[in-house]
């Protein structure tokens, strides 16, 4: 069977969750069931359950090392094959991984949303579409406040020190030239309807 791996990848809080998700949840209930699946880059943070609470709070989360990509390139070469895999379970409060993880089939179509996903060679290979959010910095970082200190109980001060300190020099340094490997730059953030028609056309198109 042919599966297509569609990365979606951009700059923290450019909006590429909101794409992934807003044609993900478009599409689920039109296709056949499994037909299509969703993965995101932060399940893959390290586990840093060893690490004391504090020293976890100063890990740079933006830089390519924060991530498992060997366990995603594994996982996805497994769903590949056509096997089902147990994905980890990011927990943000505690800034490791939970006890759960979740079950992911595999599925003609996956969808795989993260920031640092076409920095990484070996995982570029993998995908058969490439796809990069391209939102102006003071945007994601106006996001990117509103979404920390709302869901995920950060006080503002840790995140403008997070961002000045690692968010936007790894942006410039890993995401932004990233751009590049990408076959799709799309403007305007997750809200960006005629790309999101695009793309599911083009995923419609794959599974006739």
């Amino acid at each position: 069977m042919t599966r297509t791996i569609i990365a979606i990848a951009g700059a923290s809080a450019s909006g590429k969750s909101l794409f992934s998700q807003t044609i993900y949840n478009e599409l689920v209930n039109e296709l056949a069931p499994g037909a299509i699946a969703i993965i995101e880059e932060d399940a893959y943070y390290r586990d840093q359950s060893h690490l004391p609470f504090e020293h976890r709070t100063q890990t740079n989360y933006d830089h390519p090392d924060a991530f498992e990509h060997e366990l995603l390139l594994t996982h996805l070469n497994q769903l590949k094959a056509g096997e089902p895999v147990d994905i980890p379970v990011y927990d943000y409060a505690k800034h490791t991984r939970s006890d759960q993880t979740r079950r992911v089939q595999p599925a003609k179509i996956l969808i795989v949303e993260g920031i640092l996903l076409l920095s990484d060679p070996q995982l570029c290979e993998e995908f058969n579409i490439k796809v990069f959010i391209d939102t102006p910095l003071d945007i994601c970082l106006m996001r990117r406040m509103q979404r920390d200190l709302e869901e995920r109980g950060r006080s503002l001060q840790s995140v403008i020190e997070q961002y000045q300190a690692t968010v936007r020099p790894m942006f410039y340094q890993f995401i932004d030239p990233s751009k590049h490997n990408a076959d799709v730059v799309v403007t305007r953030g997750g809200r960006n309807r005629v790309a999101i028609d695009i793309l599911k056309s083009k995923i419609k198109q794959l599974l006739q």
